[in-house]
């Protein structure tokens, strides 16, 4: 994960105060990113790549990749992921997703963007990595 594009990490105390969906927001673009990156390996066409990238960045994949990674997050790191799970109390689901998919995508963003914004790189790589380990 060398290369991000953060100048300045924040510190955990400034990142836990952002809103879960900020976090969220900043954490589903870093997923994203490692999804391309992870599939870019591949000789696939773009449009295979993209395919692929969809199937995989959505809350039903981000919801099982959080199933894998729970167990191995920090007591700091599972408290972001509750405010992310949490989040959607006074926010609406797409319709086209289910709800608890949706919420867990949702923690796993938010503690993806607070790793991000705090400048634990190598963390995230050790997470994307876990969630992509075949049981």
């Amino acid at each position: 994960m060398q290369g991000m594009l953060l100048k300045t990490p924040m510190t955990p105390m400034d990142a836990k105060q952002k809103n879960p969906l900020a976090l969220a927001f900043m954490g589903d673009t870093i997923w994203d990113l490692l999804t391309r990156q992870l599939l870019l390996s591949s000789a696939a066409r773009v449009n295979a790549l993209h395919k692929s990238a969809v199937s995989r960045v959505n809350a039903g994949a981000q919801a099982a990749a959080l199933d894998k990674v729970a167990p191995h997050l920090t007591d700091e790191e599972a408290d972001i992921m509750r405010r992310g799970l949490n989040a959607h109390a006074k926010h609406s689901v797409p319709k086209n997703q289910d709800p608890m998919d949706y919420s867990k995508a949702t923690g796993l963003e938010a503690v993806f963007g607070y790793l991000y914004l705090t400048g634990q790189n190598d963390r995230i790589r050790e997470l994307f990595d876990i969630s992509e380990a075949i049981n």
